[in-house]
């Protein structure tokens, strides 16, 4: 009897230990989930494609990104970039992009060891002087895990690089005039040079 009760508390220890303990975080669950898809990213690229045949006649370039093109964007980059990664394992799981009130609203879960939090990061994003996007982290809250150290600019970074590789290539030439993010849509509007 004390064998199979030592046992049982052997099994159930190890168990434990195989899972991961959710501690909270902010939470994000009343809004709409983003489906994260190929296409979406895809639909990335032929707008950008789109935009600029569009204004090429007149130099002016209009880009509309949705939730689900950025989400899925930053999403499979978190996956495949090894520099958006903590031992091999991406910073952000299940991310979610909303894009509202002017804000990037990024939500997602991130782990350390066995325990799991929701995290929240707002981030405005503006135009510098050279007509480029400058990003800024507002907030960023990983609930009571402690945020990693250099967050902020591993989280710029993270999102330069996901905006680089979606945007960058064609919009080498592209001097953004406006970023006006509302109602789900973040609106891009700038001349080729």
């Amino acid at each position: 009897m004390k064998k199979k009760l030592l046992f049982s508390l052997a099994v159930l220890v190890f168990a434990s230990l195989a899972c991961t303990v959710s501690i909270g975080g902010p939470d994000y669950s009343d809004r709409p989930v983003i489906p994260v898809s190929n296409e979406a990213a895809e639909s990335l690229k032929e707008e950008i494609k789109r935009a600029f045949e569009a204004g090429a006649s007149t130099g002016e370039v209009t880009l509309n990104i949705t939730e689900p093109q950025i989400t899925s964007v930053l999403a499979l980059r978190l996956q495949t970039d090894p520099n958006m990664q903590q031992d091999k394992k991406p910073l952000i799981t299940d991310p979610q992009v909303y894009l509202r009130d002017g804000q990037m609203q990024i939500f997602g879960k991130t782990q350390q060891g066995i325990f799991t939090a929701n995290i929240g990061i707002i981030v405005a994003v503006d135009v510098d002087e050279n007509g480029k996007p400058q990003i800024e982290i507002v907030s960023a809250d990983f609930g009571p895990l402690p945020a990693p150290e250099g967050l902020n600019t591993a989280i710029s970074a993270m999102i330069q690089e996901a905006y680089t590789g979606a945007v960058g290539p064609v919009a080498t030439g592209l001097r953004i005039q406006s970023i006006n993010i509302a109602d789900g849509i973040m609106t891009l509007n700038g001349r080729i040079r």
